[in-house]
């Protein structure tokens, strides 16, 4: 009697749970890096709610759902002194266990209905990263512009030609 009721418990179990559930996860870690480091990020979701702010390098845990079979994407800005900002998407994908660990072990349970309300069904990309581009501007001495820029960019034959305002 003991083993029918053991192999009952097995069964039901395999049967009720969605394998994207077992296997997967519905919270990632997101690593989110900028070259240089040190840029400020905001993210926010597809509906504007602010979810996280900080600097790079960080790793970030997201969920991965918003709703009954609804996933959530996300969009990092990353902004940085003296470089243009950056936007970046953390975009949803379905998971491959969803599809064909349920195909094997979830059935109809998993697909309908257990891997879709836990987000399990959904998976991030777990890196994102952004190159941010300096705003530098032109030192063409043929451009009659005034323009202020750090000193290191300055070419050697202008610093030579510099005076000090006082």
């Amino acid at each position: 009697m003991k083993k029918i009721i053991y192999h009952f418990v097995v069964l039901m179990v395999a049967i009720l749970t969605g394998c994207a559930s077992i296997v997967s996860k519905s919270m990632y870690a997101v690593n989110i890096n900028s070259t240089p480091d040190g840029a400020d990020i905001t993210i926010t979701d597809e509906v504007g709610n602010h979810v996280f702010t900080g600097k790079t390098p960080t790793v970030v845990t997201l969920k991965t759902k918003r709703g009954y079979f609804k996933g959530k994407d996300y969009n990092v800005t990353f902004k940085k002194s003296g470089y243009d900002s950056h936007s970046a998407v953390i975009s949803r994908k379905v998971d491959g266990w969803y599809i064909y660990g349920n195909l094997l072990f979830g059935g109809l349970i998993g697909w309908l209905i257990v891997d879709p309300a836990t987000g399990a069904m959904w998976k991030l990309e777990e890196d994102v990263s952004a190159t941010l581009t300096s705003q530098t501007s032109s030192l063409n001495p043929e451009e009659q512009s005034l323009k202020i820029v750090h000193l290191e960019d300055v070419p050697e034959y202008l610093i030579e030609k510099m005076i000090p305002v006082k």
